[in-house]
This record gives structure tokens, C-alpha cells and sequence, in this order.
């Protein structure tokens, strides 16, 4: 790893730059494909990788049955299901937990809709690391499964996911734990640019025209800005692709502002779309989201539920790939896309395949593990609680 600085941009997001040059990124073809390839433009140091499971090195599909079916001749789908834990959070999750060990932390925690809780309790465990997650009062049964069977400890918010991540950065910042936090930690964009590397070497060490990215907080489009950016800044290419961001149409709060129109109560509620992994009221980075899409040319659509169950049929049938209806919104932003004038069926397409749906081997989750919090005394309280007994844990790091 070469110097890095941090600056923050307009939109008030932290950025880290490197030296940049054609020498960062690998020449050689890999024997094992992970992120970790691109570790001269990660922020650590020289040395072995600690975090013990691989992450990236996802494929990329051309689908030809799908490539058909939509008259598409240039469509690639970038499949982040084949992750650890089924979603694009294990990369964010991974590269915050290998800093973590780096500096002796020994708890972690986010808040989360629901993939990236899950993707923390299964790389904590993996890490040997003690997980405590915060996600709303309606996050499904079966994700709170796969929690606790990981061994997190979870708590819910009664305020929802804003109030679950108002706890989660209060309680990092109050007993010195590991903030994995969405677009707060800016390690979550550096481990989550990897894709944009990997798509430019999957397609020869060409860009792909568009990239179409389904959109909650925003790190994941910001990541990929910043991915294609620095491939400009090392001499590698000369442009980034568009990018076109994806929300529900029952929660668009930066569909809305990017359209310049006020969002009304119907574009604004997250329990009425199936697509709780995008239904965020409250993006943590969505004015660097609207910056990004704006810096490449690209724009923000809208889907409806029934167009993501149709994308999320039409990905398995026609592509093998299984999604939930958030991971295949960026196939029913394609359609969108390409009514707006936004997008060319000529053209070559990118869509990110963000998640798929996990099932415990026990559908029940751990009630011992799971308790309602409203405010920090209460998890102190919860967590103080169990010192001293063999599953639990103080509150210190």
C-alpha cells in the first residue's frame, strides 16, 4: 500500500486517495480471485490478510438466454449472490473487520435493514470476533436467525432503521467498538470500488457503457463511482460508465431529489415494499449518491414491486442466478432505464446483482440474543447483564 490521504467531497463524504499510476493495479491473471487483489488501492498495510474467508472475485455472466429474451447483445450480470453470505455487504464487512484485528478491536457492530447485519454476524464469527447488530423492531424472523446463529447479539429499534443506526454509531463511539455503519465508515466504500476493478478486468480491461445499481443508503453506487474514477486516475481509461441508480417506487427519496420533485407519503414508506434491502428513508449518503450519478452522466429510476418479483423470475429462470427483490432491482431498472432514454439496448450493460435470500437451518431465532432498546442505557443494561456468563460480554471492545 502506498500514502493514502483522506479529503471529504461536496457532498460532505469521506474519500481516501492514493499515489495513483498503471502500477496499482495487477498485471497478472489471478489463481485466486478475491478483492484482496486490488490491495494497492486498499487502505492497509503490507502484510498477510487476516480476515480468514474470501470475499469478490464474483463472476460476471453474459446470460445468454436473458440476453435474448430482452434484446440485449452487450448485457453482463455481476453476481454478488456468490458471496459468503449471499450479498455485495460481505465485501464492506470484510475489509472493516481485517482493519479492525489490525487494531486489536474485539466487537463490531452496524445497523441494518437486514444483509449487512447478516454479513457482519457471519464475519465476526468467522473473524473471531463478538458481533452486536441493530436493526428495526420489523426486520424478518428469518434474518434474526442467521444472526444469532452466528452468535451476534441484536437489538431492535422501535424508531426503525434510522433509530437503529442513531444507537449503532452512539454505542460504536461510547464502548470503542468497530463502526461497520453504511456509508459512515469509509472503509466500506474502499472494500466495495473492488467491483468496478473486477467488471474492467472481466471484460477484457474494457468498461462497460452502463451500470445499473440498485440503491439504499448509496455506498454501493459511490463505491463504484470512485472504482471507475480511479481506473481514469492510474492511466488505465479515459471514461466511466453511467451510472443509474434504483429505488422502490414506495421508497424514492432520491429518485424525488433527483427529479427535483417532492416526495409524496405513498414514495416514502419502507414497510410497503418488499424491497426492505433499498427502503431507506433516510440515505446516509444520498447527496453523494446524486453527485456520483451526476459526474457520470447517468440518472435515478423508480420500480415498482411486481417489476422487481418479474426481474427476480426472469434472473433465475433465464440466468441461473437467484436474487430477492432488492438484489434484482437493477434488472428492473433496466427497463426503466431504457424508457427514459436513459439507457440503449445496444449498449454494453452492467447490472449488479446485489443479494439473494438466505434461510437458517433453524427458522427460530435465539430470543436470549434479541431484546428491544429504545435507548443506550438499554443496551448497556442488556449487554451488563450478561458479564460473566459464558455466552456473554462486557460492553468494552
Amino acid at each position: 500500500m502506498g500514502s493514502v490521504t483522506g479529503s471529504v467531497d461536496l457532498a460532505g463524504c469521506e474519500r481516501l486517495q492514493y499515489d495513483y499510476g498503471p502500477d496499482r493495479m495487477p498485471k497478472n491473471r489471478p489463481v485466486l480471485f478475491t478483492m484482496w487483489r486490488y490491495r494497492e488501492l486498499l487502505p492497509i498495510p503490507d502484510g498477510p490478510v487476516r480476515y480468514p474467508v474470501p470475499i469478490g472475485g464474483t463472476p460476471l455472466l453474459h446470460a445468454p438466454a436473458l440476453r435474448h429474451a430482452l434484446r440485449t447483445p452487450h448485457l453482463w450480470l455481476k453476481d454478488e449472490t456468490r458471496n459468503p453470505s449471499a450479498s455485495n455487504k460481505d465485501r464492506a464487512t470484510a475489509l472493516v473487520i481485517e482493519d479492525g484485528l489490525r487494531h486489536g478491536l474485539r466487537t463490531i457492530t452496524t445497523a441494518s435493514t437486514g444483509n449487512a447485519a447478516v454479513s457482519t454476524a457471519f464475519g465476526a464469527a468467522a473473524a473471531g470476533m463478538r458481533a452486536v447488530i441493530f436493526v428495526s423492531t420489523d426486520c424478518s424472523p428469518e434474518k434474526l436467525a442467521l444472526m444469532t446463529q452466528a452468535g451476534a447479539w441484536v437489538f431492535q429499534a422501535r424508531g426503525g432503521y434510522a433509530a437503529a443506526v442513531d444507537l449503532s454509531r452512539t454505542a460504536a463511539r461510547t464502548f470503542g467498538w468497530l463502526d461497520r455503519n453504511t456509508g459512515v465508515n469509509p472503509v466500506t466504500i474502499e472494500a466495495k470500488k473492488t467491483v468496478a476493478f473486477e467488471v474492467w478486468e472481466q471484460l477484457g480491461r474494457r468498461l462497460p457503457d452502463v451500470v445499473i445499481v440498485p440503491v439504499g443508503d448509496g455506498p454501493t453506487l459511490v463505491a463504484l463511482e470512485k472504482g471507475f474514477a480511479e481506473l481514469v486516475s492510474c492511466g488505465l481509461t479515459t471514461r466511466q460508465p453511467r451510472l443509474i441508480g434504483v429505488q422502490a417506487d414506495r421508497c424514492q427519496p432520491l429518485v424525488r431529489a433527483w427529479l427535483g420533485e417532492p416526495v409524496r407519503p405513498a414514495e416514502l414508506d419502507p414497510a410497503a415494499t418488499l424491497a426492505g434491502g433499498i427502503a431507506v428513508v433516510r440515505p446516509a449518503i444520498g447527496d453523494a449518491v446524486l453527485d456520483a450519478v451526476r459526474r457520470t452522466g447517468g440518472g435515478m429510476v423508480p420500480v415498482t414491486d411486481d417489476a422487481m418479483l418479474s426481474a427476480a423470475a426472469a434472473l433465475a429462470g433465464r440466468a441461473g442466478v437467484g436474487a430477492e427483490p432488492a438484489g434484482a432491482a437493477a434488472l428492473a431498472g433496466l427497463e426503466a432505464a431504457v424508457e427514459r432514454g436513459l439507457a440503449d439496448r445496444s449498449e454494453t450493460l452492467a447490472l449488479l446483482v446485489t443479494g439473494r435470500e438466505l434461510k437458517a437451518s433453524d427458522a427460530t431465532y435465539d430470543p436470549r440474543r434479541v431484546t428491544v432498546a429504545e435507548s443506550l442505557d438499554d443496551v448497556e443494561r442488556a449487554l451488563s447483564s450478561r458479564r460473566g456468563t459464558t455466552s456473554g460480554f462486557s460492553c468494552s471492545a
